[in-house]
């Protein structure tokens, strides 16, 4: 662009050029200023709902930054008397209608209300606020929801619409009796929400939490009766290190084995054995049903969110859904069964706890088809947020520990099973598997980056001996819709689908720690993961040679009689319940 054609506008005096950003906002946060938001969200519309980001400008008074597009010549103030003082008394307004009762809040070490408040000072509340507390929602096996905390910042019920498509929340009521709400007001267990948990991820306060599971956890491992063992998913160890000083994207796997050993767990494993398990048997379905040519497209399964949509929205498409289990699931079952029938532990007696990125993997665990008499597959999940807390009360700092490595057999693994974590990733490590197995040629390059990235859709075609084969990766569930409307529509051409519900895959999911408003985290976060990947001497699942051994002593070969036992699932059409209870 020639000088004649820049465009700049004044933030407190300095000139500051400007492209294609959407609003005021992006462009002062571009020239380093902080104007502070409660309800702006860069992957959301703008909604203009807290007014906190408003800005005075020459002519034109007091504006709300996040609304207003950027013009050439513009002369912006950030920071006047006007300014400080209509925020305050937002803060004010806000905090008056607000349960502070900070100290027991799950938020209260992040809440961005609380932080504001303290940034500009807010020491009393002059106006009158509510007097009667609503009833607490938490009949959500992973999200409470507390209305007595929301702001009616409005990011919740976007992110529900414009990630998931789904709506699950929405505005209610007029003027001072609006409230954000299920339809009906029924409780989140009542309507179809999916667990996935970005509405947790983008509240900014503690009207939206997870459910926390941290005392389940810790009687466990207080029990000397029980054996407790425990699985850490692939997109943890590249975010737990956030809250201890450590980069994001950091691999931070080995300082958590051993910060786990301290916390006193028998064995410490790794879902990305299981991960790795889960491509031998998906990728085994792959070739049987591109050979057959039958239920295409199939449907990866690892994303307990994606399923549960499936079962609620389109249960017609349930034949799509590989059978396999997601990796979480696989490990209980699997881990579970040799330990009762080879090591001679009773059930009752030995415990799995997952530490997953992931709010959906706690209702995952309680469906009933991953159980045996009762005794759950894994016992308890706790996300990333939640082990975060768990080893700060503890008294563990992770960035002070020396890296161990996981427990074996369970704790080996190959690359593949590394990059579940991001989107594409499922995809990547099933091609470098199938690919093999079709052709009986070595897959030289086993990068396959037209996968990666951050897109909400991405594809691409491959030739297994000779068969085209198309695969389509997405995330979020409004843009895995559009692909189950050709599905439908039998215009589909592809013939493998993988999707993830939480932007980006579980690198964002909405277990881990809050990353919304920090541009880059969650690139990093996957470039930790593809790092990782590159490092290891083995990158392709079926060269594992753990998944090979527990192959010939345990499960015979993939897609055997016993491996459908422990490694595979049905799938239920949730549709009708759903709308039994919105009646």
């Amino acid at each position: 662009m020639s000088d004649n054609n820049k465009k700049t506008l004044f933030v407190e005096g300095k000139e500051v050029e400007f492209t294609d950003e959407k609003n005021l906002l992006e462009v002062i946060r571009k020239a380093g200023f902080q104007v502070p938001t409660l309800c702006y969200r860069p992957d959301l519309t703008s909604f203009g709902a807290c007014r906190m980001c408003i800005v005075e400008i020459e002519g034109r008074g007091i504006q709300s930054s996040c609304t207003m597009p950027p013009e050439p010549g513009l002369k912006i103030r950030i920071n006047t008397d006007t300014v400080r003082r209509i925020r305050k008394m937002v803060l004010e307004l806000l905090l008056a209608n607000h349960n502070r009762e900070c100290s027991t809040c799950s938020r209260s070490h992040n809440c961005e209300l609380q932080k504001l408040a303290n940034l500009y000072e807010v020491n009393e509340i002059r106006f009158p606020g509510k007097k009667r507390l609503e009833e607490l929602d938490d009949t959500n096996p992973s999200i409470v929801r507390d209305p007595n905390k929301c702001i009616l910042c409005g990011a919740c019920v976007r992110a529900c619409a414009e990630r998931q498509g789904l709506s699950i929340l929405s505005f209610a009521g007029r003027g001072s009796k609006t409230i954000v709400t299920p339809a009906l007001k029924k409780h989140l267990a009542e309507v179809d929400c999916v667990n996935c948990g970005q509405c947790v991820a983008v509240c900014p306060v503690g009207a939206l939490t997870i459910k926390s599971d941290i005392e389940k956890a810790r009687a466990l491992l207080n029990d000397k009766t029980k054996t407790v063992v425990c699985q850490i998913a692939p997109a943890v160890r590249v975010a737990a290190g956030e809250e201890f000083g450590l980069a994001p994207g950091e691999n931070v796997i080995g300082k958590l084995v051993a910060a786990l050993r301290i916390m006193g767990f028998d064995k410490v494993y790794d879902t990305n054995f299981s991960a790795d398990l889960t491509i031998m048997e998906e990728g085994t379905e792959i070739i049987r049903r591109l050979e057959k040519n039958e239920r295409l497209p199939l449907f990866t399964s690892c994303c307990p969110a994606w399923v549960k949509y499936v079962e609620t929205q389109h249960p017609e498409l349930i034949e799509h859904l590989s059978t396999a289990r997601s990796p979480q699931a696989m490990f209980g079952s699997l881990v579970k069964d040799i330990a009762v029938n080879r090591d001679g532990i009773k059930r009752e007696n030995f415990k799995i706890i997952s530490f997953m990125p992931c709010t959906a993997k706690k209702a995952e665990c309680q469906r009933e088809e991953f159980s045996v008499d009762g005794e759950r597959d894994v016992d308890v999940v706790l996300t990333t947020q939640e082990l975060i807390k768990m080893l700060k009360g503890s008294g563990i700092n992770l960035k002070d520990l020396e890296p161990e490595t996981p427990d074996l057999p369970f704790g080996s693994y190959s690359g593949a099973g590394t990059i579940f974590g991001a989107s594409g990733g499922v995809a990547e490590a099933a091609l470098r598997t199938v690919y093999e197995f079709t052709t009986g040629k070595t897959l030289e390059n086993v990068d396959i980056k037209e996968t990666r990235g951050l897109s909400t859709s991405k594809e691409l075609t491959v030739d297994l001996n000779g068969t085209k084969v198309k695969v389509v990766v997405v995330n979020t569930l409004k843009e895995a819709e559009k692909m189950l409307r050709k599905v439908i529509d039998k215009t589909a051409d592809f013939q493998i689908l993988e999707v993830m519900a939480c932007p980006g895959g579980c690198i964002s999911g909405g277990g881990q720690p809050i990353s919304c408003n920090e541009p880059g985290k969650v690139e990093k976060r996957a470039k930790g993961l593809y790092d990782e990947d590159s490092s290891l001497p083995i990158r392709k699942s079926h060269e594992n040679p753990e998944i090979k051994a527990i192959y010939k002593e345990w499960l015979e070969k993939p897609g055997s009689e016993k491996a459908h036992k422990l490694l595979h699932t049905v799938y239920i059409d949730r549709f009708e319940n759903c709308y039994k209870n919105l009646k």
